[in-house]
């Protein structure tokens, strides 16, 4: 019997998640400068770290030999007192994914089922599979999310619904009052988990106030992480806000330590960077009309995103997407979302764009 027969059917029948093509691989395969090569496929915070995070990094370094704090107290002070939410209420994930997966191992059996949208972030199906659950997935409506039709395919062993707001990768985004009519019409043995990784990204009049929505009503299960808007990404911090009682079950399972302590430093002086943070927005929010723009001008069909990447669609996906990588130009191709002649691209800085932009139209033949 071969080795691979001991793994269960579901484990054996995923195919892994494919992150971005790191800088170093790429130039490795087609004998480019490292220094040369513009990144554009992973969603990261084109300003690099904030000030205040890396002299908190550089602080806590002399404190390496020792076990990160367990319980993450600091961290858990600085989310209580910028979302006003409780001490059990929190739980710390090594990134978001990790707490993607939490949720997952903590409330599923094979069993079960799991409701996400189609095009929604491609850790849903693999967190559901990996536990042998069974995901639905609803069909998307122009990209985005259909609550109504999320809501109808909500089974009687449904235990977790996943909403991508905005949704990675096309960068789609539920109204407000579209968001609250669904969890109020949610089975409130149904947990709800609200991924809300670019929410940092989006104008005061297009948020939902989840805080308080999950004050209302314990089955919502708020996803956050440092990665994007706080510019933490290869440090790998994310939490979550849940009722005290979910937040319990998923601290149980969660591994200790699974936050390191260079994260844990970082992400309590990122949280208090107000500049970085709003240097951010305005760098996104120019870079959007910025590639839009270009878009529009080139004839090049894209999706209106709410977070700090744009989908956008060719005639050659794959093509394309060589085209740019032989040119030191890094984006991120959708055909594992059943998107074949799609491709996201990341905002980078005012530079970075236009290098895109100018790749792009050399490809187009402009």
């Amino acid at each position: 019997m071969s080795l691979i027969q001991l793994a269960p059917d579901y484990i054996r029948a995923i195919a892994p998640y494919q992150p971005g093509k790191p800088i170093a691989e790429l130039a490795r395969e087609m004998n480019l400068d490292e220094a040369s090569i513009v990144k554009l496929a992973s969603n990261e915070n084109p300003l690099g770290i904030s000030p205040k995070a890396r002299a908190a990094m550089l602080e806590a370094m002399d404190d390496l030999a020792r076990y990160p704090d367990g319980n993450g107290f600091a961290l858990k002070q600085a989310l209580i007192g910028k979302f006003g939410v409780g001490l059990n209420q929190i739980v710390l994930g090594n990134g978001s994914n990790d707490i993607l997966e939490l949720v997952a191992r903590t409330f599923l059996t094979p069993a079960d089922s799991v409701v996400y949208s189609q095009y929604s972030f491609a850790v849903y199906p693999l967190a559901t599979q990996a536990v042998g659950a069974r995901g639905i997935e609803a069909q998307a409506v122009e990209y985005g999310h259909d609550l109504t039709a999320m809501l109808a395919a909500i089974q009687p062993n449904t235990k977790l619904v996943f909403i991508a707001n905005p949704n990675n990768p096309t960068g789609t985004l539920c109204r407000p009052g579209d968001l609250v009519e669904f969890m109020t019409q949610c089975p409130p043995s149904v947990l709800v988990v609200l991924d809300e990784a670019y929410s940092e990204y989006l104008p005061r009049e297009r948020r939902v106030d989840s805080i308080a929505l999950q004050r209302l009503l314990p089955n919502l299960v708020i996803c956050r992480t440092l990665s994007k808007a706080y510019g933490l990404a290869g440090l790998r911090i994310g939490f979550a806000i849940a009722a005290p009682e979910v937040a319990d079950l998923m601290n149980r399972v969660r591994q200790p330590f699974n936050v390191n302590s260079l994260a844990q430093a970082a992400a309590v002086a990122a949280l208090d960077d107000g500049d970085y943070l709003q240097e951010t927005i305005r760098i996104n929010t120019e870079g959007l009309q910025q590639i839009s723009s270009a878009f529009v001008r080139l004839g090049v069909p894209f999706i209106p995103s709410y977070g700090n990447f744009i989908a956008f669609h060719v005639g050659d996906g794959p093509a394309l997407n060589q085209f740019m990588l032989q040119r030191g130009v890094i984006i991120r191709p959708l055909a594992s979302y059943g998107l074949r002649d799609s491709l996201r691209v990341s905002i980078g800085l005012p530079e970075e764009n236009a290098r895109f932009i100018a790749t792009l139209e050399e490809a187009l033949g402009g």
